[in-house]
């Protein structure tokens, strides 16, 4: 085998390699947006789900080009405190995401309010952001209606994902951050705990 085939042949290999490494390779990481009330809660019990590598809170829903706290807790821009959650599906599917959301996040049942939290900007919505997540969400929803293990109707809304807007800093991560506030002792903290007790297998 004179160079040149012996080039070629190793570069022949190596494509092989590159194409049974990606025939391999798991799907790439999805992303789900949830809205549930203040998004403190829904962010910090998204972080204990496994197979979560990231959740930011923002702002989704509105018609306004631009969403700041300020804007956003007045109610007048029609966007909903949410959560933009990175997940790898190999390890946890939308539909056990959708589980966390409907079962310990948030009460599917409160129209535009949670808990001592009221007005749109505190309402209930899966933004999906494809055809399947659209599907998914919705399918979920009847099955938990047929089901009658609500005490009232489910007025969570199924809409898509027009446009996401990071919230400020400040509140990033928040009930890492404050643990001790009451807020989230009395709120948020509980959630995190029923998803340790109802879905083990989920938590991290």
């Amino acid at each position: 085998m004179n160079r040149r085939q012996l080039l070629k042949c190793v570069f022949c290999h190596l494509l092989s390699l590159a194409a049974l490494s990606n025939a391999t390779a798991g799907p790439a990481e999805q992303t789900g947006v949830f809205a549930g009330g203040c998004f403190w809660g829904v962010d910090a019990v998204s972080k204990h789900v496994k197979g979560v590598s990231d959740v930011v809170s923002g702002y989704a829903g509105g018609n306004a080009a631009s969403a700041h706290y300020e804007q956003v807790s007045n109610g007048n821009t029609g966007h909903a405190e949410a959560v933009r959650i990175r997940f790898d599906p190999v390890q946890v599917s939308y539909q056990q995401l959708l589980q966390v959301f409907f079962s310990v996040a948030h009460d599917p049942t409160q129209l535009n309010r949670q808990g001592p939290d009221v007005g749109s900007q505190y309402r209930s919505s899966i933004f999906y952001v494809s055809a399947e997540q659209q599907k998914a969400a919705q399918s979920y929803i009847q099955q938990l209606a047929a089901a009658r293990t609500l005490s009232a109707p489910i007025v969570t809304q199924v809409v898509p994902l027009q446009e996401f807007y990071a919230a400020e800093e400040y509140h990033q991560n928040y009930l890492a951050s404050h643990s001790n506030q009451p807020y989230i002792v009395f709120n948020d903290m509980p959630k995190v705990q029923h998803l340790q007790k109802q879905l083990p297998a989920l938590y991290k």
